[in-house]
């Protein structure tokens, strides 16, 4: 025990924070608990000791371990999305996926932490609702960005086909390294793929209308 606060060596000191605030570092908190042991690990005490908080704090902030699950990968959709430019909304190849690289170096627990959810809904179907909207969330984004950027669109295959690219790059960067350098080439040829096919549906266009 420290004479100065008594608390024990090694536990985090506990804090007061404000409500907003306090939510959302219960929430980072609970995506570093499962992104280092999985979603077993992932219980109130352990929350609360991650986020230096009472065990009580955690309880009446989301009632319930399922609620804490679900917005714990809300959050991470929304973090996910804001940073790695899926969906710039500018309507060009250049901006495409701009930051997945960096995504994933600056907040890799955010990434890891949607897999473990993804692997656990194959032993836990109650989870793949949650899998299902975390998913549908970047088809949607990825969909409106390529229907930006060709001029016919993108349908529903060949989004899950871009995005699933993404989804892969992100993966081997987590588990395979090889630095955002990597991840940056192999998405830099994908932007090539889609620069021939908006080239492609221009020439289209421009025979239809020479004929």
């Amino acid at each position: 025990m420290t004479e100065a606060t008594g608390t024990t060596e090694g536990r985090r000191p506990r804090k007061r924070v404000n409500y907003g605030e306090g939510r959302e570092a219960l929430l980072n908190a609970a995506v570093r608990v499962v992104a280092r042991g999985g979603l077993r690990k992932l219980t109130y005490r352990a929350v609360a000791e991650e986020a230096g908080v009472t065990h009580g704090l955690v309880v009446h902030h989301f009632g319930t371990r399922d609620a804490l699950i679900e917005e714990a990968l809300a959050h991470t959709v929304r973090s996910s999305l804001s940073v790695s430019a899926v969906e710039p909304g500018t309507g060009k190849v250049s901006d495409f996926s701009a930051g997945v690289s960096e995504m994933v170096t600056a907040d890799p627990d955010t990434q890891v932490f949607q897999y473990e959810l993804l692997l656990e809904s194959r032993r836990r179907p109650e989870l793949l609702p949650l899998i299902r909207g975390l998913y549908d969330e970047y088809f949607d984004a990825t969909e409106r960005e390529l229907s930006r950027i060709l001029p016919e669109g993108a349908n529903r295959a060949m989004t899950r086909l871009v995005f699933a690219a993404l989804d892969g790059l992100v993966l081997h960067q987590l588990v395979l390294g090889g630095g955002p350098e990597v991840t940056d080439a192999a998405i830099e040829e994908l932007r090539s793929l889609l620069r021939l096919l908006d080239a492609d549906a221009d020439g289209e266009s421009a025979g239809d209308s020479g004929a």
